[in-house]
């Protein structure tokens, strides 16, 4: 499809500069757009690349606006714009209504005439799925659970039963949601099964990535707040509860029971414990290892930035030294802090 970069500028708010007629059909970066795509400039990093870019039009902010000719959105966010504008040219697929004839539809579902069921999809007894839902093809649905309106499941997501997603969400394929959390007891060396018997509730404009798990809760709920984004291959284990809009990148593991905040920013690999309180706004840097609730927002990294091998190791080795230097310095410290006698001659003078 293509629309006129006025017309754009009018769908998104953005401010148009130069020649409202040129059509567009496409995004594209600064380097490989071509004359029918709109690029953007957000990193101060590729402003280079203006003076040799062939996209058609630009979106920059308004500082920027004089760097370039080219017909132009002028945005104070540029790449909130571009989400927008990418959202317009670049549209999900429709929801194909219906029931494939090879899907499995439980006792007592009820299944939304427009949704759409994919094939070899399996939906629970009691099921809930909502207007214009779209279960893509391998599925399962588990018993009792609710898919609101516009949600979309990509094909081969499990949701076991009694779990909740609310509106406009998208789950990517080999997501498990509901699966039973980590709860063991030991007893005379053995492990016991505690039964988990609460339910993963997710509310509206969350998107989980490919590979995501997030269980269920061993007696009350795991809880994924309103647009929260969850990238690939995140375990988020057992009466966790992830605040609103907070974003995780892949690969995090956040352990049982702990709370993240709303507005976090937690990033790739981070390893949170459990039973943890993050506060609102907090950002985790990627790799960092969490210990301790965080009760005042800020940036928090424990990652040590990658070195050469062989300095490394000399690093590596001074941090081990480090807690007897520790020891040797406190004993030189409470050395000089501590009354010294005076020296035998000077005490032999006072006596005269």
């Amino acid at each position: 499809m293509s629309i006129p970069l006025a017309e754009l500028a009018a769908r998104v708010g953005a401010e148009l500069s130069g020649d409202g007629a040129v059509p567009i059909e496409r995004v594209g970066t600064l380097q490989s757009a071509q004359r029918d795509a709109i690029a953007f400039l957000a990193n101060l990093r590729y402003r280079p690349q203006l003076a040799t870019t062939r996209a058609g039009a630009i979106i920059v902010a308004p500082a920027l606006a004089g760097a370039t000719t080219l017909p132009k959105l002028i945005s104070a966010n540029p790449y909130a714009t571009f989400a927008r504008v990418a959202a317009l040219l670049h549209p999900s697929a429709p929801v194909t209504r219906g029931i494939d004839a090879t899907a499995i539809i439980g006792a007592g579902a009820l299944v939304a005439p427009s949704a759409g069921v994919g094939p070899y999809v399996t939906i629970g007894a009691n099921a809930v799925i909502g207007e214009r839902v779209a279960i893509g093809a391998g599925s399962v649905v588990g018993d009792g659970c609710h898919v609101g309106n516009d949600t979309r499941l990509h094909p081969n997501v499990t949701l076991y039963a009694d779990c909740r997603i609310g509106e406009r969400g998208i789950v990517h394929s080999g997501a498990v949601i509901g699966a039973d959390g980590f709860g063991m007891a030991e007893e005379d060396g053995r492990w016991l099964k505690i039964p988990q018997i609460g339910r993963v509730v997710i509310g509206n404009d969350v998107e989980i990535g490919a590979n995501t798990t997030i269980d269920r809760g061993a007696l009350d709920d795991t809880v994924i707040e309103d647009d929260v984004k969850l990238d690939n291959q995140i375990q988020i284990a057992h009466n966790c509860r992830i605040g609103a809009h907070t974003a995780i990148a892949g690969c995090a593991g956040i352990a049982g029971s702990t709370h993240i905040g709303r507005n976090c920013r937690i990033g790739g690999a981070a390893m949170i414990s459990g039973h943890l309180h993050i506060a609102d706004g907090t950002t985790i840097s990627g790799a960092t290892q969490v210990f301790d609730s965080i009760h005042a927002p800020g940036v928090y990294t424990s990652t040590f930035p990658a070195l050469p091998h062989r300095e490394w190791r000399r690093v590596a080795s001074a941090v081990r030294r480090l807690r007897r230097l520790e020891e040797r310095l406190r004993t030189i410290e409470h050395a000089a802090e501590s009354p010294q006698p005076p020296p035998e001659q000077e005490k032999k003078q006072g006596e005269k």
